[in-house]
């Protein structure tokens, strides 16, 4: 026993004496490396090594246990969409929650969102504490193409709040409404937010990154994602955890660039049967002969053959028309055995399908709703009550384990 206790104590000193190292080192780091260097390389770089300092004392005081790695089967067959679902999105949070509990989900699909607002890591970390450990949930994270100028987020690494204003994308200014913009990669202060942010979620143990319409964040023939990317693998690495990265890339064709992702994404078009069409482009803004705008159908194999792996849902932009405003207007029946059709056939082609659980609707879509007008649940304690349905469809994913 007293041998035990000695051990116990001299590797609580060494830790102790190690992380006061490497706090000092730290402060090595902000006082000299990050303030002298004017490079913008130089700087990226002593903002890295000063950011998995933070990162050490922190793992060695209360690190959180390192997940197993997200199996991608898990996020094709067993996807849920959760929007907003540890953000409170859409009211009602621990009812919501309890939901998730109960289903057959694995992969929650955008459970954190960043929609004109940078993520609230404080109840981000409640919410995420109230989820079944037991279920072993991969939980995603939604990088939004739409930022607020105004928003506030504090940049621990140099002791300021980020600069949302410096983020955007030339002329893109109120492009979702005032005061807000269209982020760029090209925008030194957008890449360390995504890069900060998502080390953050990281570090709560988030291991699924989605980029929104990617195509207006990034310039295809310069990639600047790449080095974001890359980064976000290293941390990734160094705290011993395997991440996944997707984006919504909508009609892009260069497979270098899609393979630059585990997955990409995007929504379904359903009609009012529920049928979905078999061409590149939706034929709602897009001919065959006349051309037009390409809102992208990406189990096509013009896209599907160039991608690691395709995600598909039931797209939404809070409009009447849309997939889910489509969907939440059909009849309880009719939206189960869409769902099914759906998933089916998707899993044939490899191709996963994410059921919605959490999701926008238009709040004049005179349909089943959630917990608010304008949030579809499929929790039975409201309007829609597919829950039952949806999970019984799910369990089908246990085929592909």
């Amino acid at each position: 026993m007293f041998l035990f206790l000695s051990i116990f104590f001299v590797v609580v000193f060494l830790i102790l004496l190690f992380s006061v190292k490497l706090n000092d080192l730290r402060k090595d780091f902000s006082e000299g490396v990050l303030v002298e260097s004017e490079n913008q390389t130089k700087e990226e770089k002593g903002e890295r090594r000063f950011k998995i300092i933070d990162d050490i004392v922190s793992f060695l005081h209360l690190g959180p246990e390192i997940p197993p790695p997200p199996k991608i089967e898990w996020i094709k067959y067993q996807g849920c969409v959760t929007d907003g679902l540890l953000n409170g999105y859409g009211g009602k949070t621990k009812e919501m929650i309890a939901m998730i509990n109960r289903s057959e989900c694995k992969y929650l699909h955008r459970a954190i969102e960043t929609w004109l607002s940078a993520p609230d890591f404080k109840e981000i970390k409640k919410n995420m504490k109230k989820l079944d450990k037991q279920k072993g949930f991969v939980v995603g994270m939604f990088f939004a193409e739409a930022i607020d100028k105004k928003d506030k987020f504090y940049f621990s690494n140099e002791k300021r709040n980020f600069d949302f204003s410096k983020m955007c994308r030339e002329g893109s200014d109120n492009f979702w409404g005032e005061h807000t913009c269209i982020p760029s990669f090209s925008k030194k202060e957008y890449r360390r937010y995504v890069l900060y942010t998502a080390e953050k979620a990281m570090d709560l143990g988030v291991q699924v990154f989605l980029f929104g319409q990617v195509y207006y964040q990034d310039d295809v023939s310069r990639a600047e994602i790449a080095q974001v990317l890359a980064d976000m693998r290293e941390y990734a690495d160094f705290k011993g955890m395997e991440i996944l990265i997707g984006a919504q890339t909508n009609d892009i064709t260069d497979e270098k660039y899609l393979k630059l992702f585990d997955f990409i994404e995007g929504g379904v078009g359903i009609d009012e049967n529920g049928k979905v069409e078999d061409l590149p482009c939706s034929s709602k803004w897009w001919d065959e002969e006349k051309g037009g705008w390409c809102w992208a159908l990406l189990w096509h194999e013009k896209y599907a053959s160039k991608a690691n792996n395709v995600l598909v849902h039931l797209d939404w932009s809070g409009r009447i028309g849309d997939d889910m405003s489509t969907f939440a207007r059909m009849e309880p029946q009719k939206r189960i055995e869409t769902l099914s059709r759906l998933y089916n056939n998707f899993q044939e082609k490899e191709i996963g399908f994410l059921m919605p659980f959490l999701a926008v609707i238009p709040e004049n879509n005179g349909s089943c709703f959630g917990p608010k007008r304008g949030y579809y649940s499929a929790d039975n304690q409201y309007g829609c009550k597919d829950e039952d349905g949806i999970n019984k469809i799910l369990k089908q994913a246990s085929q592909k384990e």
